[in-house]
């Protein structure tokens, strides 16, 4: 075992922020191996029961859960910060040929040692991420995500129409590589496959229904795509399934809605949909810093609390603008009060980490396993430097509370103040 001794944040099971100015994180493997959270409170209480454990000292530092990215695209590092009118063009002049690109392997390698070296930089261990439609991305992905010992969740793109070549890929050879890709990488060590319609207008209703069957068949993979997120892909598809109720629907329609979708977006959304994203237990990855760069709209975090359906914060790279989670959490922030929202809400800085962290988890099924610093967690953790830079320790060092102390990190926090990263509760990077 291993122990380490800093301020700790945590979380409670309603959601609510626990915070240990002076506490104590002890981390070991379980029964099946696993290094996972193991004691965590007080250090004067747990001390004495841990005196033959080394114990790391980290003075001024914060101990806190790995950041989860609820929606990342990993082949879209280099289209970061491309200028376009909106989603669709941006996709055409800038995603599909760059993804295009990842039929070389030797590019999917190398980008994939990149990308991990940012969201581990950044705090993130924990990422459901896009692919391309060429398998050998998600191989790259996976290798090293496996070689770090990460908690990746990834898959293979979906889209045998409305695509050019290059990106393309055809029905039934799509639905075998997926379903090998499955049985390969799903459950080996901490990966997990995820079936990824890009979303309705480049997937044929064959594809749609294989990518239901496959679902279907194996229960315990997760489904991700987009929807509702620009107001003319929504008529797009409109025009396309004329008879389905709403966009949503048609995922509903072909059996791509239950525990475990994870859906970017869902920013044009009625009450109706929002009822069918709680009845079914899909979540929403929501991703403002992406959202306001292509000027899609505002998440409605007002109906989706009165509603009730499960939510997440995800960068969404390459449309979203950074890798950091706390860039992330100050946009969902002003979306929350400045937002097409109405009535806007204010959400509290906690309420913002958990978002990014434990309530993630929960979106993805996981809650208990990973994005909190519980007993029987996966030791995932960060440690933050609250004085990382002269404007931060300024404002931090003047905190007369836990929500100011969170909110000064997050509107002034980037990659330096993630001072340690640690995978399993092994080594720091």
């Amino acid at each position: 075992m291993r122990a380490w001794r800093a301020a700790i944040l945590r979380f409670a099971d309603d959601g609510s922020a626990l915070y240990e100015p002076d506490g104590l994180l002890v981390a070991g493997p379980d029964a099946q191996g696993r290094q996972v959270i193991r004691a965590v409170g007080a250090y004067a209480t747990l001390a004495p029961d841990y005196a033959g454990v080394t114990i790391e000292h980290l003075p001024g530092r914060i101990i806190a859960p790995g950041f989860i990215d609820l929606h990342i695209h990993f082949p879209q590092v280099d289209v970061i910060g491309s200028p376009a009118a909106g989603l669709l063009p941006w996709l055409d002049n800038y995603t599909f040929p760059h993804e295009s690109r990842f039929a070389d392997e030797a590019h999917g390698r190398e980008l994939a040692t990149f990308f991990l070296d940012e969201l581990q930089r950044h705090g993130v261990t924990t990422a459901l991420a896009f692919a391309t439609s060429h398998p050998s991305s998600v191989n790259a992905l996976m290798s090293e995500s496996q070689r770090r010992g990460l908690r990746m969740i990834a898959g293979k793109v979906l889209q045998d129409q409305h695509s050019p070549d290059g990106v393309r890929d055809t029905t039934e050879q799509s639905l075998i590589d997926t379903e090998a890709l499955i049985r390969r990488w799903h459950g080996v060590d901490r990966l997990g496959y995820a079936i990824t319609p890009r979303f309705v207008p480049t997937s044929s209703q064959a594809q749609l229904r294989g990518a239901g069957e496959l679902a279907k068949q194996y229960g315990d993979v997760w489904v991700q795509s987009h929807v509702a997120e620009n107001l003319d892909e929504v008529k797009w598809v409109r025009q396309l399934f004329p008879d389905a109720r709403s966009y949503l629907a048609v995922y509903e329609q072909f059996g791509l809605l239950r525990d475990r979708a994870i859906y970017a977006h869902c920013i044009h959304f009625d009450d109706h949909d929002r009822e069918l994203m709680r009845a079914t237990g899909a979540a929403a990855a929501v991703s403002p810093t992406s959202n306001l760069f292509l000027g899609s709209g505002f998440f409605d975090y007002e109906g989706a609390q009165r509603i009730g359906f499960k939510h997440g914060l995800a960068s969404d790279v390459g449309g979203g603008t950074s890798f950091s989670p706390f860039h992330t959490m100050l946009a969902a922030y002003y979306v929350g009060r400045e937002g097409q929202t109405k009535p806007g809400i204010t959400l509290s800085p906690g309420n913002l980490w958990w978002q990014h962290t434990a309530g993630a988890a929960q979106a993805l099924g996981l809650e208990g396993v990973v994005g909190n610093l519980q007993p029987g967690c996966e030791a995932d953790f960060i440690a933050i430097n609250p004085t990382a830079t002269p404007l931060l320790a300024r404002k931090t060092q003047q905190a007369a509370s836990l929500d100011e102390l969170l909110f000064s990190l997050i509107v002034l926090g980037d990659d330096r103040a993630i001072e340690r990263v640690h995978i399993a509760g092994a080594g720091a990077t």
